[in-house]
This record gives structure tokens, C-alpha cells and sequence, in this order.
């Protein structure tokens, strides 16, 4: 009963949020670049790109496994660690090995899921942390010309906790069921292709 509540919470908190990324952008696309649109391009940034979309999701799915206090610890440290990244990027600061790092995040994330690995909240939060700095790097190295910065970094926060409530959701309906463990391995495997320079 209470992984049922938590699931139609997660479902009332996140689906405007998922709503407002998949489909909050489609009516400004043209304004691709200009002020008034930079919102609506940062919310659709996290949903462009595989590597961000996975590994947002498997951090919801990985907060839920854990439950407690970890449940609402660990995405909120990557959405935090992801604005201080992003932050950074716009202020020119600089993180060696982004894009290793990104897709190595895959690789771990998919493997802390597919184990069932259950570290304190704490760690888990500074682990998801870590690699939600360079997500948030990269995310504002790609801001786009003449954009509002703060409204586009707003835009893919909003985007990254929809994505977080999306994973929550999946492993809320999934739970230890078998299928769950076969996604993690393909996050894995993606990481892994990505490290290989394979997309």
C-alpha cells in the first residue's frame, strides 16, 4: 500500500514536469536561440541527449530501490550537484574528461541498479552527486546562443527532476521484477558504447 501512495505521488509530482519537457517546446522551437525560448530549450536539453536521459533515470529508479531516506536524498543531490555544474560551465570554470565522465556514470549507475547495491543515503547521494556535476557542465556548455542562462538552467533542472520522478515511478511499478534488471544491463551497455566511442 505504501509503495502505491508513493507511486501516485510520484505520478501527480512529475508528469506536469514530464509534460512541460516533451511537449512544452514543440509550440517555441523556432525561437531556437532568442531570449524568450531559453526556458523551453533547457527543458528539452536532458530529453536530446541518451547519455543524460539514461542516467536521470536510473538515478530515480536507484533512489526508490534504496527507499528511506535515500528516496528523496539522492535526486535531490544530483539536481543540486547539476546546478552547481552547470553554474560552473557558465561562469567558465572548467572539469577535465566530461564526456568519459558522463558516460562512465552510465556504467556505474546501470551496475549500482542491476546489483541492487544499497551504500547509506549519504554516499549514495555523494556518488550520484559527483557525476551530476559533469552532467550539469555539459549541460551548460551547450546553452545556446543570446539564451537566457538562468532561465535555461532552470529549464533542465525542471527537465532532470521530471526524469528522476520517471525512474521513481519504473522502479516503484517494477520493483525486484526481472525486467528492471535487463534495463540497467542495456544502461550499462550503453555506457559502455559510449566509452567506445560507439554513438
Amino acid at each position: 500500500m505504501e509503495s502505491r501512495r508513493l507511486g501516485t505521488f510520484a505520478l501527480r509530482a512529475f508528469l506536469p514536469l514530464l509534460g512541460a519537457g516533451l511537449f512544452g517546446t514543440t509550440a517555441e522551437a523556432h525561437l531556437f536561440g532568442a531570449h524568450g525560448a531559453a526556458a523551453a530549450e533547457g527543458l528539452a536539453h536532458p530529453f536530446s541527449g541518451l547519455d543524460h536521459l539514461l542516467a536521470m533515470i536510473a538515478v530515480g529508479v536507484w533512489a526508490v530501490q534504496q527507499g528511506g531516506r535515500a528516496l528523496w536524498a539522492v535526486p535531490t543531490a544530483f539536481v543540486a550537484a547539476m546546478a552547481i555544474g552547470g553554474a560552473l560551465s557558465l561562469f567558465g570554470g572548467t572539469l577535465p574528461a566530461t564526456e568519459s565522465v558522463i558516460a562512465g556514470s552510465l556504467i556505474v549507475l546501470g551496475l549500482l541498479v542491476g546489483l541492487a547495491v544499497r551504500p547509506a543515503p549519504w554516499m549514495a547521494a555523494c556518488v550520484v552527486g559527483f557525476f551530476a556535476l559533469f552532467h550539469g557542465y555539459a549541460h551548460g556548455g551547450e546553452l545556446p546562443a543570446a539564451a537566457a542562462p538562468w532561465l535555461y538552467t532552470f529549464g533542465f533542472i525542471v527537465a532532470t527532476a521530471a526524469l528522476h520522478g520517471i525512474g521513481m515511478i519504473g522502479g516503484l511499478a517494477l520493483g525486484a521484477k526481472p525486467l528492471l534488471r535487463w534495463a540497467d544491463a542495456g544502461v550499462t551497455a550503453a555506457g559502455l558504447m559510449f566509452v567506445l566511442g560507439a554513438f
